[in-house]
């Protein structure tokens, strides 16, 4: 039997003593790489579902009466959210979302924009226009633009995310969980360099 080992017993000590402790810490490194690398068989790391959907570029009227063109959204990631102009609990709360987790983002958030899309023409309540500052509004009416956004049932039932290219990437589910959401944006924020 040939022996790989060096003669000399405190170098063949060292050598067992090194590939012993390897062999206990490879079960810990294993169980970090799949929890942190999101690794495990048959799961998804992602919350939203994954979409993949080029948009294409649209001209709508901004409920300032300026065009809104989402070719001017292109270089940030976009939350889209599909709603009446009265904005019911729902619809609020979908907004808030927009904005908690965009906040959450930290240094980040300046990669993020928010858009409104009024699917009507009611005009949104001015205290609520004041609480969503910086959302960027506009009127979906002669506009096909509703029809690229694939819903379960209704675009208005879901928070969508557009990536700085332009794509349609994530839909997040009715009634979304913010903290899953944040957690999604976030890992796309530290994986990305663009936007």
């Amino acid at each position: 039997m040939i022996n790989l080992l060096p003669a000399d017993p405190v170098k063949r000590g060292r050598i067992k003593m090194l590939a012993l402790a390897a062999f206990f810490a490879l079960p810990v490194v294993a169980s970090y790489a799949v929890y942190f690398l999101d690794l495990a068989p048959g799961t998804t790391a992602n919350y939203g579902t994954l979409l993949s959907h080029p948009l294409g570029d649209t001209t709508l009227q901004g409920v300032d009466g300026k065009p809104v063109r989402t070719a001017d959204l292109r270089g940030k990631w976009v939350l889209v959210q599909f709603d009446s102009g009265e904005c019911g609990e729902y619809c609020e709360r979908k907004l808030y979302f927009m904005r908690q987790v965009r906040k959450a983002l930290g240094k980040d958030m300046s990669r993020v924009e928010r858009l409104w899309l009024l699917t009507d023409a009611q005009a949104p309540k001015p205290p609520l226009a004041a609480a969503i500052e910086g959302t960027r509004l506009a009127r979906t009416a002669g506009s096909t633009i509703a029809a690229e956004f694939p819903a379960e049932r209704s675009a208005a039932d879901h928070i969508y995310l557009v990536d700085p290219h332009g794509n349609l990437m994530m839909r997040f589910p009715r009634d979304p969980d913010p903290s899953r959401m944040l957690k999604d944006l976030q890992r796309l924020m530290k994986v990305s360099t663009i936007g």
